[in-house]
């Protein structure tokens, strides 16, 4: 079975660096208008709570059932959301969380094993149900930092999170042959849906 894992098209606040997490902020008209309908076209696309993620799925998979899945959503935050690091630069608490690698506690947010153990849960669950109902793709349009912990937790080759980082509008292709064995998704490559790529 083949997966696809998407990140979604760029929003307003991405364009001037701010931290989104869980804000449900929308698409920006360039990020709309930049993403190009898929060359395939899926039954079913699994997306998260947040619009940005519905907005792309309709641009990418118009004809396609979108079904929600919350505990893709992305990394909360916490009061982080909404600034850039520029404007955080002498806030103690951010200069804390960035001098250990962004991986504690965000203040009233998640840490990274956290969220990173969050999604992988919601996504194995949901790999095990496409596998045992014989699907044979399995669509996702999901976040950054979900697409980054999916990578790192499953993907070979292995590589660390922020790795596996890709920009908005492009996705990662992968196999799942050797998942119910080895919980491992073979990298078969990656895929532009901006039609700049």
């Amino acid at each position: 079975m083949r997966v696809d894992l998407i990140r979604h098209g760029e929003t307003l606040w991405q364009g001037t660096g701010r931290y989104q997490g869980q804000t449900d902020v929308p698409l920006s008209e360039q990020g709309r208008q930049v993403l190009s309908p898929a060359l395939f076209s899926p039954e079913k696309v699994y997306i998260t709570a947040l619009q940005r993620t519905r907005q792309t799925a309709e641009r990418l998979f118009p004809q396609a059932r979108l079904v929600v899945v919350e505990d893709l959503g992305e990394m909360n935050f916490g009061r982080f959301e909404g600034r850039s690091a520029a404007e955080m630069e002498e806030d103690p608490s951010y200069r804390a969380w960035v001098e250990g690698m962004c991986r504690g506690q965000c203040p009233g947010g998640e840490s990274l094993p956290a969220f990173s153990r969050r999604v992988c849960r919601a996504f194995a669950r949901l790999l095990d149900w496409a596998l045992a109902s014989e699907e044979e793709q399995l669509v996702l349009v999901v976040h950054g930092g979900t697409q980054m912990a999916v990578m790192e937790a499953f993907a070979i080759p292995s590589r660390p999170y922020f790795s596996w980082g890709l920009p908005c509008g492009q996705g990662y292709v992968l196999e799942a042959e050797g998942w119910l064995e080895h919980r491992q998704l073979r990298l078969l490559g990656k895929r532009d849906y901006t039609k700049g790529g």
